[in-house]
């Protein structure tokens, strides 16, 4: 009788560039509040097929202390693209310390904002070559250490057997050359991510010749089924910003008429929350989060408040 081998599993980290992330997967949808350990623990992780070098199939295990390694920077209040993306930025670096202490380590570079001299193209003549082309002064906004902190630590990493399995997560080629050490120094395996949603973005080829394994994609229903809690309670609870929802002028416009039915903002969110019998057994923050689904919402509050102005306070 043959006894099936029994291996350990990979001793697996995470490493994402959150730029390339959030460009990729997370602008302009309504998933930036999200929780990534279960993304990768529960839908990346297992969708990957891992063979080691005799050939065996190997199941991967996150490490406890840190499980990914978080690489962003700080955005710049004067080249903020919206009035509180600062203050959104920082809401969900503490959401993701508070809720998952030292499984997230976030490492951060910072963002350099410089004037320099560039060429621009002939809009009458696109073929000009830029020697001849007119010159401006511009701003140069860029993210510094993000790609070289990843690419150290994760050699840093792999070279001192720290781990078995590394799970990188960009489409930058400057990854490259340290994905390419690993390989020749080490027995790590690596897995390359490609963070979008929409197959816009095609796997980098320097990338992927180098991984033992590759996911072209994410779901958009992965990163909806992997959301925060609104609420990440301590000693100051940690909110969701209300710029992060689906549609967030037409929830300014819900919470408007909810909360002088409720009493306050707390039990506006309550009520939100909780599946309704008027919505199939949906629950509004849910709906809310489709221009459609709010407006049902909208019109639901609206004729609640109407039919109950018209009941006397005796009857009430």
């Amino acid at each position: 009788m043959s006894r099936k081998l029994e291996l350990e599993h990979l001793r697996t980290r995470i490493y994402i560039d959150g730029y390339n992330f959030y460009y990729g997967c997370l602008r302009g949808t309504p998933h930036k509040w999200l929780d990534l350990l279960p993304l990768f623990e529960r839908y990346i992780l297992p969708s990957a097929m891992l063979r080691d070098a005799d050939g065996h199939i190997r199941q991967s295990t996150l490490l406890p202390s840190p499980s990914i390694k978080f690489f962003t920077a700080k955005i710049i209040e004067s080249v903020a693209k919206a009035v509180d993306s600062v203050s959104s930025q920082a809401r969900y670096h503490t959401a993701l310390r508070k809720l998952h202490d030292g499984r997230i380590e976030l490492i951060e570079g910072y963002y350099a904002v410089n004037k320099m001299k560039v060429k621009i193209v002939d809009a009458e003549n696109p073929g000009k070559p830029p020697r001849e082309c007119q010159e401006i002064q511009a701003w140069k906004v860029e993210e510094k250490q993000s790609d070289v902190n990843l690419a150290l630590q994760a050699y840093h990493d792999a070279i001192t057997g720290q781990i078995d399995h590394a799970v990188i997560v960009t489409n930058d080629t400057d990854i490259a050359p340290a994905l390419k050490m690993i390989r020749a120094h080490t027995q790590v395996l690596i897995g390359v991510v490609v963070p979008t949603i929409d197959h816009t973005r095609m796997p980098n080829a320097d990338l992927v010749k180098l991984a033992h394994w590759k996911r072209a994609h994410i779901h958009a229903s992965e990163l909806a089924a992997c959301q925060l809690p609104r609420v990440i309670p301590g000693r100051k609870p940690t909110t969701k910003p209300e710029s992060w929802y689906g549609q967030p002028e037409l929830l300014r416009e819900i919470l408007e008429l909810a909360i002088p039915v409720r009493r306050s903002k707390a039990a506006a969110y309550k009520w939100l929350e909780q599946p309704n019998p008027h919505f199939g057994g949906a629950r509004p923050i849910e709906l809310a989060e489709t221009v459609d689904g709010a407006r049902r919402v909208l019109a639901y509050i609206r004729s609640w408040i109407i039919e109950h102005a018209q009941i006397p306070a005796s009857e009430d």
